[in-house]
């Protein structure tokens, strides 16, 4: 399985590190793509002293170390590289995940604004009717928000915002991320494992 996982400007970076981590372990094919905005927020978010380097292969190794896994386990693609595959409906992604989704990249995929590499494989999710899964990141939803999430969520998309539930009774941060990361995993048919379900004794 090929997934394309982005990672755009919103506060919320944790969601997409540990998303590719955990795809990576259930043995699927992940490229990514970062934008310029999301590269700030995960040097501001994410913990290690190391500052964010420039160049791609170097920050697709700093990136490997937050998603504790070989900088060669997946492919980081240029924000800026309408070459990559999955810019062509002749060769779409089996599923795309953008996590976490700002309002802007949201709304920039509503309404077919393909400017981007990340907006245009978005495009393509759709029009192919891959999946396609965004995990909003915001508070409060507009009503405009809600207009372009209504919207996505009609062309096919999948809409899960960051929302963890506690009947688990999380105990750190990270477990709080881990229920939305599973979440996101079982829309593109990965059952990562790391709690018990509703209803299922833990």
């Amino acid at each position: 399985m090929r997934i394309l996982l982005a990672i755009s400007g919103a506060s919320g970076a944790r969601y997409g590190v540990r998303t590719g981590e955990l795809l990576l372990v259930a043995g699927v094919e992940l490229h990514l793509l970062v934008t310029r905005t999301a590269w700030e927020i995960l040097a501001t978010e994410l913990p290690g002293a190391d500052p964010l380097p420039e160049g791609l292969s170097a920050r697709q190794e700093w990136l490997a170390a937050r998603m504790k896994c070989h900088p060669s386990s997946f492919r980081l693609h240029a924000e800026h590289d309408f070459s990559i595959p999955f810019a062509s409906g002749s060769n779409p992604p089996d599923a795309m995940i953008v996590a976490p989704c700002s309002m802007g990249t949201a709304a920039r995929i509503a309404h077919g604004l393909s400017s981007s590499v990340l907006l245009r494989c978005a495009d393509v999710a759709i029009k192919e009717k891959k999946p396609l899964v965004l995990v909003p990141r915001e508070m409060p939803f507009s009503a405009i928000h809600l207009e372009n999430l209504l919207a996505l969520s009609r062309a096919g998309a999948d809409i899960l915002p960051a929302c963890p539930g506690f009947y688990n009774r999380p105990q750190t941060v990270s477990e709080m991320v881990d229920f939305v990361v599973s979440r996101i995993l079982s829309r593109v048919g990965i059952d990562a494992g790391l709690h018990a379900k509703w209803g299922e004794t833990p």
